[in-house]
C-alpha cells in the first residue's frame, strides 16, 4: 500500500462521504421518536443556558423580603414570579435558567477533558503494550477500586468546594471509562490490515494513532461521552446538594434542591421545579445517547 492510498483528506476539507454521513445521521434522528425526544430536551436545556440573561425576568441573586415564598402564577395570578419565589425572595424560574448554565458547563467540560485524557492513555496502552500498558491499566484498576464518592470527597477536602474542584473530582472519576474502552478497541484495530500496512511503510506511531486508529472509534467514544454527561450532571447536583460542590451565590440546580428541602410543606415549588429540570435534562441526554448507540451499532437497534 502506497502513501497515497492511505493519505487522509487535507485539514479543513469536508469530503462528500462526510457530508453524506451527516445527512444520513440527521435523517435517522428525525425518524426516531427516542432520538428526537432526547434532542428536543437537550436542545431546550442548552437554549435555556444560552438565553438566560435575555429570557430571565429577574436577577437570579436579587433578594426581596416581600417576595419570600411567593406563589407561582398558576396559583396566584397576581404573582410576579412565573414559578414562585424561594425563601429569600428570589425568582425560581430565573434561577433555574441560570442553573442550567452551571450544570451544562460542568457536564461539557468534565466529559470533554475526561474523554481526551482517557482516550489518549487508552490508545497508548493498547498500541504500545508491554510495560506502558501494564502501568496505565494498573492505574485504571487502582482508580476503579476506590468508591467514587470517597474519591470526590478526598479531592474536595484537599481543594475545597467550588466549580473547578468539582470538575477535577469528576474528571478523575470518569477518565478510566474511556481508557478501558479505547484500549480494548485499539487492541482490535491495531491488528487490521490497513494499520499493519501503515506501519510497514514506516509511518510514525503518533500518526497511526491519530489518523488511523482513533478516528475509527470516535463513534464509541461519542456514545460513552453522551451517557457520561448525564452522570456528571447528576453527581454535580448531588455534591452541591451536600454542600461540597458549587457555592452560592452562583445558582445551581443542586443548591436549589438543598435549600428547598427545608420548605417542602410551605413552598414545594422550590424543590419540584429544579428537580424537574434535572430529570428532564438527564432523561434527554440518556435518550440521545441510547439513540446514538443504536444508530452506530445496528445489532442493538430495536424496532
Amino acid at each position: 500500500m502506497s502513501n497515497a492510498q492511505i493519505a487522509q483528506p487535507a485539514a479543513g476539507v469536508t469530503s462528500p462521504q462526510h457530508r453524506t454521513g451527516v445527512r444520513r445521521l440527521l435523517r435517522e434522528l428525525f425518524r426516531s421518536t427516542k432520538g428526537m425526544t432526547g434532542a428536543i430536551l437537550v436542545g431546550l436545556a442548552i437554549l435555556a443556558a444560552i438565553t438566560a440573561p435575555v429570557v430571565a425576568p429577574h436577577s437570579p441573586t436579587k433578594t426581596s423580603v416581600r417576595a419570600k415564598f411567593a406563589e407561582p402564577v398558576f396559583i396566584d395570578r397576581s404573582s410576579d414570579f412565573l414559578l414562585g419565589g424561594d425563601n429569600l425572595g428570589r425568582d425560581t424560574f430565573s434561577r433555574i435558567l441560570y442553573g442550567a448554565r452551571a450544570s451544562l458547563a460542568i457536564g461539557f467540560l468534565v466529559t470533554l477533558v475526561a474523554s481526551v485524557i482517557g482516550s489518549f492513555l487508552g490508545a497508548v496502552a493498547g498500541f504500545r503494550g508491554g510495560i506502558v500498558d501494564t502501568l496505565i491499566m494498573r492505574a485504571v484498576d487502582l482508580q476503579l477500586s476506590m468508591p467514587f464518592i470517597l474519591l470526590a470527597m478526598i479531592v474536595l477536602a484537599v481543594l475545597g468546594p467550588g466549580f473547578w474542584s468539582v470538575a477535577i473530582a469528576l474528571t478523575l472519576a470518569l477518565w478510566v471509562n474511556y481508557a478501558r474502552l479505547v484500549r480494548g478497541e485499539t487492541l482490535r484495530i491495531r491488528e487490521m490490515e490497513y494499520v499493519v500496512s501503515a506501519r510497514a511503510i514506516g509511518l510514525a506511531d503518533q500518526r497511526i494513532l491519530t489518523r488511523h486508529i482513533l478516528p475509527n472509534m470516535l463513534h464509541s467514544i461519542l456514545v460513552l461521552a453522551t451517557l457520561d454527561m448525564a452522570f456528571v450532571i447528576i453527581f454535580e447536583a448531588s455534591l452541591t446538594f451536600l454542600g461540597l460542590g458549587i457555592q452560592p451565590p452562583t445558582p445551581t440546580w443542586g443548591f436549589m434542591l438543598s435549600e428547598g428541602r427545608n420548605y417542602l410543606s410551605e413552598s414545594p415549588w422550590m424543590t419540584v421545579f429544579p428537580a424537574t429540570a434535572v430529570i428532564l435534562t438527564v432523561v434527554g441526554i440518556n435518550l440521545l445517547g441510547d439513540w446514538l448507540r443504536d444508530t452506530f451499532d445496528p445489532s442493538l437497534r430495536t424496532r
